[in-house]
């Protein structure tokens, strides 16, 4: 396993599933992914919205893409733990969502797998 130092994203965070669009109408994105099915975008959670939020995880050093395992290494103990995962990845790290309300079992499981975990 590769240990990593993960910080948690101070902002939290809302997946939606655009089903009939190939970008969004506004620019207060912060990934998109475009698939045949449609597009999905992570946004910062408006106040307002009555969606799941989502906090992230993001790696403090950077990684090249020719890193093997260094993603397997933070879903796999989520995973074994029971906690869902969305991920988006960045050319240097990957930001690794997980349901708000998670949080804490997510942040206590990746300390148990030999990661750093800090909060902001």
């Amino acid at each position: 396993m590769t240990a990593q130092r993960l910080h948690v994203v101070p902002s939290q965070f809302m997946v939606e599933h655009l089903p009939n669009a190939t970008f969004p109408e506004d620019d207060e994105w912060i990934a998109l992914v475009r698939a045949p099915e449609g597009l999905t975008v992570v946004r910062d959670a408006s106040p307002f919205a009555e969606t799941e939020r989502w906090a992230g995880f993001y790696g403090d050093a950077g990684h090249g893409l020719d890193t093997p395992g260094m993603l397997a290494a933070v879903v796999g103990p989520l995973a074994e733990a029971g906690v869902p995962v969305f991920v988006a990845s960045t050319y240097h790290a990957d930001l690794v969502l997980v349901p708000e309300h998670r949080l804490k079992d997510a942040t206590d499981t990746l300390a148990g797998a030999g990661h750093r975990v800090t909060a902001p």
